[in-house]
């Protein structure tokens, strides 16, 4: 450990490579974020199958460029069916859950969450997948720094995704509906909006930045059955230290994580770093915590 520190320290260009790359993987974080961030503003709901519907939106994508389809299309086709599957769910599952307490929530989507990995795991295998989209990687000083251009593509995508989502939300009268009935239910109800539809558009949009995620995901790295989890904890955190409704706050907090997971996996060993997700997880809990303590201490 202390062999890879001192090598990340003693080579600037390496720790660059190190850091960018993390940075870029941040941002498919933060796609898969923002659909945790909408779910759990406007429905309150703490959404534990955000990662495999992530995995489900990969393998959808894994399966169409299977069958021929271009990448550049595979990406909104796999977003577009998750959406389908995300409304689908919502009027199955979710909507029995909504104004319940948030812990019988977090129980249903955990349960959701195994079953669509055995789902997964029945229909694909539990062999790992990956896609060669044939991009390649570009090159910086002197090659010292390499690059994947899916993931340049990712990062920019999460970008262009957050900026459209944001606009969305202020300027459309769907957006304005959302908004309206994260601030207050009941009183977007009593003035005409249907509180129901605007849940199960919500969850469908949370589908759709799930496939994605997922698409982009099968395209930079690898995807199984059972690697849902890490996703849903990263969404998690991001979401927590971000706040709720926060679009720019979750970019940011995306991309350092990111940048914090990728430089832990190498300095602690590639075995490490889904563990230190979750011991960071722990930590900023735990911080969260702390403050929210000394902020009822000073009102008090």
């Amino acid at each position: 450990m202390i062999d890879n520190l001192l090598l990340l320290l003693q080579n600037p260009s390496f720790a660059l490579d190190v850091v960018l790359n993390g940075l870029l993987a941040g941002a498919i974080f933060a796609l898969a974020a923002y659909g945790m961030s909408l779910v759990w503003g406007v429905l309150n709901i703490v959404n534990i199958v955000q990662g495999e519907l992530v995995v489900l939106g990969g393998y959808l994508a894994f399966v169409a460029m299977g069958a021929g389809v271009p990448a550049y299309f595979a990406l909104p086709l796999s977003a577009a069916v998750m959406f389908g599957v995300g409304y689908g769910l919502y009027y199955t599952v979710i909507f029995r859950v909504v104004d319940k307490d948030l812990f019988i929530s977090i129980l249903a989507t955990f349960g959701l969450s195994i079953v669509i990995q055995q789902l997964m795991n029945t229909v694909f295998g539990s062999d790992v997948r990956s896609i060669d989209t044939g991009l390649g990687s570009f090159y910086m000083l002197d090659g010292a720094v390499t690059v994947a251009w899916i993931k340049l593509i990712a990062c920019a995508l999460a970008l262009v995704s957050g900026a459209a989502l944001w606009l969305f939300l202020r300027h459309a009268r769907l957006g304005q509906a959302i908004r309206a009935t994260a601030q207050n239910p009941r009183a977007a109800h009593i003035l005409g909006i249907d509180t129901g539809r605007v849940y199960a558009i919500t969850y469908g949009l949370n589908g759709a930045l799930c496939g994605a995620a997922g698409s982009l995901a099968v395209m930079a790295w690898t995807i199984h059955p059972y690697i849902g989890l890490p996703y849903t904890v990263r969404s998690f955190m991001i979401v927590v230290v971000a706040g709720l409704g926060n679009v720019g706050g979750v970019v940011a907090a995306g991309l350092s994580l990111g940048a914090l997971e990728n430089v832990a996996g190498f300095v602690l060993g590639a075995e490490y770093q889904i563990a230190f997700v979750f011991a960071l997880m722990v930590l900023i809990l735990v911080w969260r915590n702390w403050r929210a303590a000394r902020r009822r201490t000073y009102l008090s």
